[in-house]
């Protein structure tokens, strides 16, 4: 009797430490052979996170944190309510976005467009969704100027709030010593800039580009093999999986709204209407809603839909689903939980 006894007990431990690691979890979705394949096809269209920036080697500690007093400060806006934090808050570890369809600005006025996160931001090729800022130090200029959004005056009103302010006069002699801690609106440009150069995320999908083949699982590796073969990769690739090109919203069908015209309010030529920068991928799980408008709350909606208007494919709820599960693996691991807690 105690021999079966400890037989059961055996066989039930045996069993109840599942998979051996070198197998993937979850039912088996693809072949090794298509995992195989799949590994080398993803290495050809996509690259790990660099560890910094462009631009990051000269930033020092000290500008760094004077930055990201300035990031979080409502003194740069014109009723002192508004921050950068306002619209791409990283408090709590949030992934740099309100989640809101478009950001409320001074006196509630609404932008027209969604605000993108600033995770990663400073990879891109330009900044916002029609490019007219080239990097992060041009971008960080136009928000509080802007008459919608933080709705200071001018340039020199901001620096005169700033100045006045005892403990910035230390800051910035100590972040811009050799220029005797001049306080200018490109310096505090320069110094928001900085500290959102350091908002590099890494993720399972970057181990898995390093030859880790169990950092995702079967589903999100199904997700991987729809993504690359459906034709995303046409738009989303590199580190970012996006963010390096523009292209046009409703390439192939055209997009509801058609009021907003992209890249063509900034250039005025007619190649450039409806043109915008392809979005990352990186950390969209947490990103919603979705689209330059944000009129796309659920991330499976909007994989159908692009499927459709891009590429002229039509996804399947199910393949759509894949594809989002695959999008989990692009979460940064500080963020990990809160991306699975309302699934």
């Amino acid at each position: 009797m105690k021999k079966a006894l400890f037989l059961i007990l055996t066989i039930l431990l045996f069993y109840g430490c599942g998979k051996p690691k070198d197998e993937p979890a979850g039912e088996q979705l693809l072949t090794k052979e298509q995992m195989a394949k799949l590994a080398d096809d993803a290495k050809i269209y996509f690259k790990v996170i660099p560890d910094k920036m462009p631009g990051s080697e000269t930033d020092t500690p000290v500008l760094i944190a004077l930055g990201e007093k300035l990031y979080n400060d409502t003194r740069l806006s014109l009723d002192n309510t508004i921050s950068c934090n306002s619209c791409h808050l990283l408090n709590d570890n949030k992934a740099g976005v309100d989640n809101k369809p478009v950001s409320t600005g001074v006196g509630g006025k609404n932008g027209t467009r969604n605000s993108p996160t600033v995770l990663n931001a400073g990879f891109q090729f330009v900044q916002f969704w029609d490019g007219r800022a080239k990097d992060l130090v041009e971008q960080a200029k136009m928000p509080v100027l802007n008459p919608v959004e933080m709705t200071m005056p001018n340039d020199k009103e901001v620096v005169k709030r700033i100045a006045a302010v005892a403990e910035y006069k230390a800051l910035f002699s100590k972040a811009f010593p050799n220029e005797k801690g001049l306080i200018t609106f490109d310096n505090i440009a320069k110094a928001i800039a900085a500290f959102e150069r350091t908002l590099v995320t890494h993720d399972r999908f970057d181990d898995y580009l390093k030859g880790q083949s169990d950092a995702l699982s079967q589903e999100e590796l199904k997700g991987l093999d729809i993504f690359i073969n459906t034709g995303c990769t046409t738009c989303h690739t590199g580190a970012l999986l996006g963010g390096n090109i523009y292209q046009k919203m409703g390439l192939i069908h055209p997009y509801i709204d058609t009021v907003d015209k992209g890249r063509y309010e900034v250039t005025k030529a007619e190649t450039d209407k409806y043109m915008y920068k392809v979005p990352m991928m990186r950390n969209v799980v947490l990103t919603s809603p979705y689209f330059h408008d944000g009129k796309v709350a659920r991330l499976e909606d909007a994989i159908t839909q692009m499927g459709w208007m891009q590429l002229n494919k039509k996804l399947t709820p199910e393949e759509a689903g894949y594809v989002a599960k695959f999008f989990n693996a692009l979460t940064d691991k500080k963020r990990e939980t809160k991306a699975t807690a309302g699934k």
